[in-house]
């Protein structure tokens, strides 16, 4: 008797553990391996600014591609081979500006893997009554592992094994990755104009990406230097790779109550929710190292990446015709997690070189300025 095939749900899940075994150990310890090839603080947050800001050239790229060929798998396999073949290039490479094109070439083809996956999900979603939190979170775990076995790892060796785990993490991504459901759109794209102006021109969603850009842009100081600036404040790898983590165990709880959220709240109002933890969360980081107050800050982290990704995705899926979400999953990822992280990155680096820890106040307004953006999408949401 043939082994019975696993679950749409299981399969997606598997996704999502793989992408997100590469995010936490590239995204607190990447900046470790950059150090050791001699560059500077100036050079590490331009080389990560390289890196986000590439997702505007590779997003909307395969987002068209996935519309116009009314498919989500093929176009991610495509794009996560790419990515493995460009990683490898890493190894032989040496110096800032062959580690920026490196960089760019990578970080080209790598996110769009998970924004069609978004996309792919989505769809998944609407077509068999799925939950995208209970789904998601088993990526929130993987980051978790990865970040804490990745610090415990380091810790006394070379940040040359940061590169190699990386390597073999963006690897099986791939496989997994042809193993996900074959779902698709149930109507094409809308024919007629640009699909990129379609997605623009519903109410609502320009005011939407600003309000997301703001509130996950104010992550850049966290990204670039969060576990350089507790390093310099004298914890070791391991605590920092548990403060990683515990900020995405709140995630994970988020998100298992996330359909409860979203029905409860709805999309607009979580997105000023974590645009206000935000504000909370950067004020006391920028004001205080000590590990009690740093403890207390990770939770936040539950609201300010969390409640503002369900929050993204959800608006997504009930603003935007199935046949264009991989152009609006493809736009959010290239002007939110592209364009606004990207530049508030390369911004971060004179930041923390002249400021030190008080750069993340600067992360403070900007998450302010989130909960503003949102706020007349959630009064528009009550009437």
């Amino acid at each position: 008797m043939a082994a019975e095939e696993p679950s749409p749900a299981r399969r997606l899940s598997w996704f999502y553990a793989a992408y997100f075994v590469v995010v936490g150990i590239l995204l607190p310890f990447w900046p470790v391996w950059l150090q050791a090839q001699g560059l500077t603080a100036e050079q590490i947050a331009f080389v990560l600014a390289v890196g986000v800001i590439a997702k505007i050239v590779g997003n909307p790229v395969a987002a068209g591609i996935a519309d116009r060929a009314g498919e989500r798998r093929r176009p991610m396999l495509a794009f996560a081979l790419i990515a493995v073949a460009a990683f490898a290039l890493f190894a032989p490479v040496s110096g800032f500006f062959a580690i920026v094109l490196v960089t760019f070439l990578f970080f080209t083809a790598w996110p769009p893997v998970m924004a069609l996956g978004e996309s792919l999900t989505m769809l998944a979603v609407r077509a068999r009554n799925l939950d995208y939190g209970r789904i998601r979170l088993w990526g929130s775990w993987t980051f978790i592992a990865a970040a804490v076995g990745t610090g415990a790892v380091l810790e006394g060796r070379s940040p040359e094994i940061v590169f190699f785990l990386a390597l073999a993490a963006v690897g099986a991504t791939a496989v997994v990755t042809a193993l996900l459901p074959d779902v698709r759109p149930d109507t094409p794209a809308p024919q007629g104009r640009i699909p990129l102006l379609q997605v623009l021109s519903v109410p609502g969603f320009v005011l939407f990406l600003a309000a997301a850009a703001a509130v996950q842009g104010s992550h850049a100081v966290y990204y670039a230097f969060g576990t350089l600036h507790w390093r310099a404040a004298g914890y070791s790898d391991a605590v920092i790779g548990a403060l990683w983590a515990e900020g995405v165990i709140a995630e994970i709880l988020l998100f298992a109550a996330g359909e409860r959220l979203i029905r409860r709240f709805g999309p607009a109002r979580l997105l000023v929710a974590a645009g206000l933890a935000g504000v909370v969360r950067w004020t006391v980081t920028g004001l205080t190292d000590a590990l009690p107050a740093l403890v207390l800050m990770q939770a936040l982290h539950a609201f300010t990446f969390g409640a503002a990704h369900l929050a993204a995705i959800h608006f997504i899926t009930r603003t935007v015709p199935p046949g264009l979400s991989a152009t609006a999953q493809g736009l959010y990822a290239a002007v939110v997690m592209g364009l606004a992280l990207g530049l508030m990155m390369a911004a971060s680096g004179p930041l923390y070189a002249s400021f030190g820890g008080a750069a993340f106040l600067a992360m403070a307004v900007a998450a302010g300025c989130a909960a503003l953006l949102a706020w007349p999408l959630a009064r528009r949401d009550r009437t």
